[in-house]
């Protein structure tokens, strides 16, 4: 008597075209959707839930090609653990931001900042104010929704463009949005590309840097050929935040603080919740009517206010009640939970990037156009493109962000190329372009915030066009390319 065979393992095929396509048109018509039915607030669960159906599309097409759900568990384990250190500092940076406020240090940098507003240079300092607040707290769209919609009804006061003085706004939030360690997307770049965040932003100033000294040249220019009204008042509400806070350099403390951790090269997670608590003990001690107001439990004993006060920062945010708009929307943000819709598109993006990467789907796609890009600055051409496609088509600055890293990280192993040449390629391609497209999610929100039209200030976003465009330049060039050590090129 024999024993009966086993079941025999199904044959895995290799995807074809079709297999490929399928997910991926399946998530630009989701998105599409998504942004068509909701609107802005597509990114608020709609977009998200349209990365897991997409994922789960995509494991269905794996199925069918004969892998175990197993090995699809897997993949998608390895994508969340991919990004774990990213989860801690988002986490932290939600935490900082609402210490930060109530301390008085982001409305210190802001108070400070519009200080130099002149109708002479105007443009020109609209750049410089928005380039500081967002490489402060980290955020475009918090300096577009609240400085900038400031700065751009000034200019209609003045008589000058308020379709230029957009284009510098989202210019400098944009400047800070790349090079902040604050900033999500440069944490995320930083990660899914495998490098640290500091050598990432080093890398990342070597266009940063020039693109936006470019936009404030171009901006100094049509300034100076720009005649303004004088004599109109210039000040805005924003200007009233020493009557709320103590304005002083002492709360630029925190600041401080997190820039020497960060010169020692201390975990960035770890700098930026120390640099948090920091700003929570700022706060007890240069704003304690801040805290007092913030808590609002006058039965409460004051150290009890104090500890609750900076625990309610870290975990749900710093709310203002000044009654002045501007403040308020500027302020009223931060916590812990704050992050969490960025954690959930994070978690959806890395997962159907992951599934589509692993299991063939996204080579079957890249490798006909990989084949004819053989040197280094066909390779970058190829990475624009897709990250600006992914823009245009999927409409979501994350998805043109984690996608193009994910798809073309072993190629840069492969070549002999530092990882921080894919996340700074990455982030210049897929960060930036996003708000030139009017139904990206970005390009929604910066037009309906500023009040004017996507294709209007398109133009005059000279850092968001400069800077993929330089990046290619060093593609071609070779300049500032990073080659991998010989002993790390032969182990890959």
């Amino acid at each position: 008597m024999t024993d009966s065979p086993s079941a025999a393992p199904r044959p895995v095929r290799e995807p074809s075209i079709l297999d490929a396509t399928i997910p991926l048109v399946m998530l630009i018509l989701l998105i599409g959707g998504a942004v068509f039915l909701f609107g802005l607030n597509a990114i608020d669960g709609p977009v998200q839930v349209a990365l897991l159906l997409s994922s789960m599309v995509a494991a269905l097409i794996i199925l069918k090609n004969g892998h175990s759900w197993g090995e699809i568990n897997a993949a998608g384990g390895q994508a969340i653990s991919s990004i774990v250190s990213a989860i801690f500092i988002l986490l932290a940076v939600g935490a900082l931001i609402g210490t930060w406020n109530m301390a008085g240090t982001i409305p210190t940098l802001v108070f400070y900042g519009i200080q130099i507003l002149q109708p002479s240079w105007f443009y020109l300092a609209t750049g410089i104010i928005c380039g500081i607040v967002s490489s402060a707290i980290g955020s475009s769209w918090t300096t577009v929704g609240t400085i900038g919609v400031g700065l751009v009804g000034i200019a209609s006061l003045l008589g000058v463009s308020p379709v230029v003085t957009a284009g510098a706004v989202i210019s400098g939030g944009y400047f800070g949005d790349k090079t902040s360690p604050l900033s999500e997307t440069t944490v995320l770049s930083a990660q899914l590309a495998g490098v640290d965040i500091y050598t990432h932003i080093r890398a990342q100033l070597w266009t940063s840097g020039p693109a936006f000294m470019l936009a404030l040249i171009v901006f100094a220019i049509i300034g100076s050929q720009t005649e303004v009204v004088e004599g109109v008042e210039t000040v805005t509400d924003l200007a009233q935040l020493d009557q709320i806070f103590w304005i002083t350099p002492l709360a630029l403390i925190p600041l401080l603080i997190l820039g020497i951790l960060s010169f020692r090269k201390v975990p960035a997670s770890l700098a930026i919740m120390m640099a948090a608590l920091v700003g929570g003990l700022t706060a007890i001690i240069l704003q304690p009517q801040v805290v007092v107001r913030f808590v609002d439990e006058p039965d409460l004993a004051t150290p009890l206010v104090f500890i609750k006060g900076v625990w309610m920062a870290m975990a749900n945010g710093y709310q203002e009640t000044s009654g002045i708009a501007d403040i308020d929307r500027l302020l009223s943000r931060g916590g812990m939970d704050s992050m969490l819709y960025t954690l959930w598109i994070i978690i959806g993006a890395v997962t159907f990037g992951s599934l589509m990467e692993e299991f063939g789907l996204l080579a079957r796609l890249i490798n006909p156009v990989l084949l004819r890009a053989r040197t280094t600055g066909k390779l970058f051409l190829t990475i624009v493109f897709t990250a600006i496609g992914l823009n245009i088509f999927a409409g979501d600055q994350y998805i043109a962000l984690v996608l193009p890293v994910r798809i073309f990280k072993v190629e840069f192993q492969k070549r002999g190329l530092q990882p921080q040449n894919l996340s700074r390629v990455a982030a210049d391609a897929g960060t930036v372009t996003s708000p030139l497209v009017p139904w990206n999610s970005c390009g929604a929100f910066m037009a309906a915030t500023l009040g004017v039209s996507t294709f209007l200030y398109l133009p005059y976003c000279i850092f968001n066009i400069a800077s993929p465009l330089l990046s290619l330049g060093y593609g071609i060039t070779g300049f500032k390319i990073e080659k991998l050590p010989v002993a790390r090129l032969n182990e890959t």
